[in-house]
């Protein structure tokens, strides 16, 4: 009677043989885009050459089985676009915020535990995914909001209760996604958003907004306002009905004004958590 392996133990040589061949055709075309997208790729290291290909500016390894991150990504120094979405990934390399041109890092979908030190150093990153992982206000590098380049910050899906007043510094963030997290307040700092055209806080423990977000321009045709799915007080939760429109209307009211500073005052006991995360796939072993 033979013994076969599990099949998960045998290596996916098609997969991994393809990954390869990728490679070897972008030397030969000097292609500075690669796609690696569901390649079975476990490991960059099982990709010889990868790192050697220095006029890359895009790559793509998103749907794969990667667990680590090398340093030695970084000397990609080209790379503008970086799609690690939807692997195992539990953390990334300090050396990454270092590469000089990368303008649309998207790790979503993955299993950070946190950020590393120097996060925010990245120079001219513009647009940032990190949704569903496991981060939260205290996990986040202590630089992370000094990247006054973002104009589009996604962080939904993940573990904040609240968000830090330095998010104020982001003065060219057009679209802040913080939806389905365990948000209990967001700062007065939002406010200073000027160029906010999108915000997501649906699905959140949120019952009141500071005034601040009423002054944001988030009722034209072309903004995205979402707040369902958290606790307002009955007078916010009675404008919502009415429209987002209606909201900042009376988030700008002196009647609001009042309202919120009794309600900061009273620090009433959060609303319970709804949400179970304890299966979620950024979770599992």
């Amino acid at each position: 009677m033979s013994h076969q392996p599990p099949v998960s133990c045998i290596p996916n040589t098609a997969k991994m043989s393809k990954a390869k061949k990728v490679i070897e055709e972008a030397k030969e075309n000097n292609n500075p885009e690669i796609d690696l997208v569901d390649k079975g790729v476990s490991s960059l290291d099982e990709i010889p050459g990868l790192f050697a290909l220095a006029n890359v500016t895009r790559l793509s390894l998103s749907h794969n089985k990667i667990q680590v991150v090398p340093a030695t990504l970084a000397n990609l120094t080209n790379l503008e676009i970086l799609n690690l979405a939807n692997n195992h990934i539990q953390e990334l390399p300090v050396s990454l915020s270092s590469l000089p041109k990368l303008r649309i890092l998207n790790v979503s979908l993955n299993k950070l535990n946190g950020l590393p030190r120097g996060f925010g150093s990245f120079p001219v990153l513009e647009i940032l995914d990190l949704t569903y992982n496991n981060l939260n206000e205290k996990n986040l590098s202590g630089n992370f909001f000094i990247m006054d380049s973002l104009r589009a910050l996604y962080l939904g899906d993940n573990d904040f209760e609240t968000l830090p007043p330095e998010i104020g510094n982001l003065k060219n963030l057009q679209i802040l996604s913080m939806r389905e997290n365990d948000l209990i307040e967001v700062p007065r700092e939002l406010g200073q958003l000027a160029r906010l055209r999108e915000l997501h806080l649906q699905g959140n423990r949120l019952v009141v907004l500071p005034p601040e977000i009423g002054s944001l321009d988030l009722a034209s045709n072309k903004s995205v306002l979402r707040l369902e799915g958290n606790f307002w007080v009955p007078h916010i939760e009675d404008q919502l009905k009415l429209g987002p429109s209606h909201v900042l209307d009376y988030l700008r009211s002196e009647t609001y004004k009042v309202l919120y500073s009794r309600h900061m005052s009273a620090k009433p006991p959060p609303p319970p958590q709804t949400l179970d995360k304890s299966k979620k796939a950024s979770r599992a072993a």
